[in-house]
């Protein structure tokens, strides 16, 4: 046998090696899997490091383009794995990283994704899924009956029908947008004499059956970014989702929707879509969702609830009733890799109506048959996981009770933080918590009498010049590593309006605690006696000292 026909042979060998007979546990890849199975956080504590890299340095880690031409053992490229991007990965499961929406998963996620990824079924259609279609419309049921309360007959009737769904599994709230407002557009725009819907014909024609000059979509400023692609990607057009201002809370303002709504009118641009938030993603705060509802049924347009955030608050029996409304949506967002502890890739959308998903159905001859009971027929992704095996999982292994524990103390402990800041002198509470988010600033107690007194000029130069030092606060603790906070910039009725940075806290981590807290502005107080912050408020001391901006 030719030599280079042997190293091939032996290549092959290995390769197949690769899909048959594991590493051995005495291996890097095996003493690394043990250490993760047997400690997770403690494995994360110690290779993920704190000090943090420049991005560009670590970008000199991935500058090789060319594929590598021969194979390597899994052990070898897990060292690499382990140098080069689990040490400067993100610790999400920190109780002192605070500042997203991505917190610890229960241990037992761990080993079940292992089971997900070693089934690798696919959920478009049953052929390749199995049980998992059952078990994900099953899933599907039990979140539609926590927001519609249906009765046993309903979800006896719907819940396996092979012919619609309750709703859509998404790999995010973003894909759950999208494919809520694609539905509630190709239902106004559905067949109808001799119009075949918009599905066939397009926009323009069905703009011309509907005999308006376009559709729009409302809501609040504070709504996600992805609404914005969903006006893109349907052909709404951005200039057509409609940001309505707000109130000093951070909701909807009714009395501002409602005259976008007469000028689209007069326009002859017909409303598609209101959309109502159940849990902002800067503020964590509700909008009036039964007031809403009650203009989305004046209007006769779909109403759809982005409640990826805080559709998990249905669970508890205390704060419930904050989502009041939502019941009455014809669409509502929920992501599980949010509070209900799922890992990233795991959104879905729920539908009032059993028959909406029928408005966006395609089939192919070789797969999602007519009559089959395959979900890719409903949904905008066709091949995807089985993330609802990771949900059944929550939902059976922590129980309604035990969610409704982790909301509770979430938002308690988000309540008790608040007026921790609040008594604080050196400290600015911007937003109360609603749910469990909220946003504050770093203002010491004689930049504040400042603000109080001072005109608008004066007022918002200094504010210009705290953004930077919460800038740099915020810069600094995330290098530091011991704990973080994001930032964003808000509007506040205080500030006439003016746009301010400010920190942003969202306590969904059941590990963090109030100890933990307090040691986070003892962080950012140190940080406020940093050279590059004491220059910045003496900036403010010398403008305050200025003749021209004293008041009379």
């Amino acid at each position: 046998m030719p030599r280079s026909r042997e190293r091939a042979q032996v290549s092959l060998e290995n390769l197949h090696r690769i899909f048959t007979v594991p590493e051995s546990p005495d291996s890097t890849l095996g003493r690394i899997d043990q250490a993760i199975s047997d400690n997770l956080a403690g494995f994360l504590q110690e290779h993920i490091v704190a000090l943090e890299r420049d991005l560009a340095e670590i970008e000199d880690d991935f500058s090789q383009s060319r594929i590598p031409e021969e194979p390597t053992f899994v052990s070898a490229y897990t060292d690499f794995l382990k140098e080069k991007v689990v040490s400067q990965s993100v610790h999400t499961a920190s109780p002192g990283f605070i500042g997203h929406m991505t917190s610890a998963l229960p241990y037992f996620m761990l080993p079940l994704s292992r089971i997900l990824t070693a089934l690798n079924q696919n959920l478009v259609k049953v052929e390749t899924s199995r049980a998992f279609t059952p078990m994900e419309r099953q899933v599907l049921g039990m979140l539609h009956r926590l927001i519609y309360g249906g009765d046993d007959a309903f979800y006896a009737q719907w819940m396996q029908d092979s012919r619609h769904a309750l709703g859509a599994f998404c790999s995010g709230g973003t894909i759950a947008n999208i494919t809520a407002l694609w539905a509630a557009r190709n239902r106004l725009c559905g067949p109808a004499g001799s119009f075949r819907g918009i599905a066939q014909e397009g926009m323009f024609k069905a703009l011309q059956h509907l005999d308006c000059k376009g559709l729009a979509v409302l809501v609040s400023r504070r709504g996600h970014y992805s609404l914005g692609k969903a006006a893109d990607v349907l052909g709404i057009g951005r200039e057509n989702l409609i940001a309505v201002d707000t109130d000093d809370d951070n909701r909807v303002d009714m009395k501002s929707l409602r005259r976008h709504c007469a000028r689209l009118n007069a326009e002859g641009i017909r409303p598609l879509s209101l959309v109502g938030i159940a849990g902002t993603t800067e503020t964590g705060n509700i909008d009036p969702l039964d007031e809403l509802a009650d203009l989305a049924q004046e209007l006769g347009c779909h109403y759809h609830v982005d409640a990826a955030w805080g559709g998990a608050t249905l669970l508890s029996g205390t704060y419930r009733s904050l989502l009041k409304g939502i019941e009455r949506a014809d669409s509502v967002t929920v992501d599980a890799h949010k509070q209900l502890y799922v890992p990233m890739g795991a959104g879905m959308v729920l539908f009032k109506d059993p028959t909406a998903l029928a408005a966006i159905e395609h089939h192919a001859a070789y797969i999602l048959r007519e009559g089959s009971r395959d979900l890719g027929s409903h949904t905008l992704e066709g091949s995807r996981p089985g993330m609802a095996m990771l949900v059944h999982a929550g939902l059976s292994i922590i129980g309604r009770k035990g969610y409704e524990m982790l909301i509770d103390h979430g938002i308690e402990r988000a309540c008790r933080f608040a007026r921790q800041i609040e008594a604080h002198p050196d400290f600015e509470l911007i937003t109360e918590p609603e749910l469990n988010i909220f946003t504050y600033r770093y203002n010491p107690a004689w930049v504040q009498a400042q603000l109080a007194a001072a005109p608008a000029e004066q007022a918002a130069r200094i504010n210009e010049i705290l953004d930077k030092v919460t800038e740099t606060m915020q810069k600094r603790q995330r290098e530091t590593g011991r704990t973080f906070v994001s930032r964003t910039r808000l509007a506040p009725g205080r500030y006439r309006g003016s746009r301010i940075t400010v920190f942003r806290v969202v306590m969904a981590n059941p590990l963090t605690t109030d100890a933990l807290l307090a040691s986070v502005l003892e962080e950012q107080c140190e940080m406020a006696e940093r050279d590059e912050n004491r220059v910045l408020l003496e900036q403010i001391e010398a403008l305050c000292g200025r003749r021209e901006f004293k008041t009379a």
